[in-house]
């Protein structure tokens, strides 16, 4: 996939994205953005407005790193499928995904969505963008490391099966992340993963591991050292590479993995 924008993006693509395009005040910008816009009573208890909201601050002030309309659309239609009762997001951000997944969550008649997020003024943007799209009542934010924030949800009794996860925080906790998962037991039979960024910029051993074997996994299991979570060797994926775009316009893809057998 090359790295040039789309043409369906023309005149419609996010700002591009710069050196620094996170984490320069830019998250606390748009909460301003948003909360003084002229149609902001018609935001009020409406997720798609508020996700067009998201989108024109993205295409007319600076560049937003939010999986986007057309990546969220294979989440959403996902949702759809699957009914999950409850889901988890690791990676908040200023709350795109949460808003998006959590109306969609409500449509196909679910519970419970938890947003994990490690930055707390990230986590403060999500909870407030959350609380206006009217979607405070399914939607919980959970601020703190992604491996605390699993821990704390199993210990506390919170999740116990994650129907639904959705990656999208730093690449390389992708995979500890769901090893923890799998030795807590959050995950199992039925459970799907959707993994944003596995092409842009790329996470070749999350898509090693869940495109693995179960003879695969028990050997490199039998050898790992015991620094991190070693996970559930047993679990049998089906994984599939679904394609997509950027916000930007840029080539990307979600990686989605069932488990299809313990």
């Amino acid at each position: 996939m090359a790295g040039a924008v789309h043409k369906d993006f023309k005149g419609t693509a996010y700002q591009p994205q710069e050196e620094v395009y996170f984490n320069d005040g830019r998250e606390i910008a748009l909460l301003h953005f948003i909360y003084s816009h002229p149609n902001l009573e018609q935001l009020r208890g409406n997720p798609q407005k508020v996700l067009d909201a998201i989108d024109e601050y993205g295409k007319t002030k600076k560049y937003l790193m939010n999986i986007g309309e057309y990546k969220s659309k294979t989440v959403v239609d996902l949702i759809a499928e699957v009914k999950p009762q409850v889901m988890v997001e690791i990676g908040a951000y200023v709350g795109y995904s949460a808003i998006a997944f959590a109306a969609a969550m409500k449509r196909a008649g679910g519970k419970r969505y938890y947003s994990l997020e490690h930055n707390p003024e990230f986590g403060a943007v999500t909870s407030s963008l959350v609380d206006l799209a009217g979607l405070g009542d399914i939607v919980t934010v959970v601020i703190g490391s992604s491996s605390d924030g699993l821990r704390r949800l199993h210990r506390d009794g919170v999740v116990e099966h994650i129907d639904l996860l959705f990656l999208d925080h730093q690449k390389p906790f992708y995979t500890p992340d769901l090893k923890l998962c799998e030795e807590l037991g959050l995950v199992g039979y039925g459970s799907v993963y959707a993994a944003d960024n596995v092409v842009k910029p790329g996470n070749p051993p999350y898509l090693e591991y869940v495109r693995s074997t179960v003879d695969q996994k028990r050997q490199r299991f039998a050898s790992a050292s015991n620094d991190g979570p070693k996970g559930n060797p047993d679990l049998v994926y089906k994984s599939e590479f679904v394609e997509g775009w950027e916000p930007s316009g840029v080539p990307d893809a979600l990686e989605i993995t069932r488990c299809v057998k313990v």
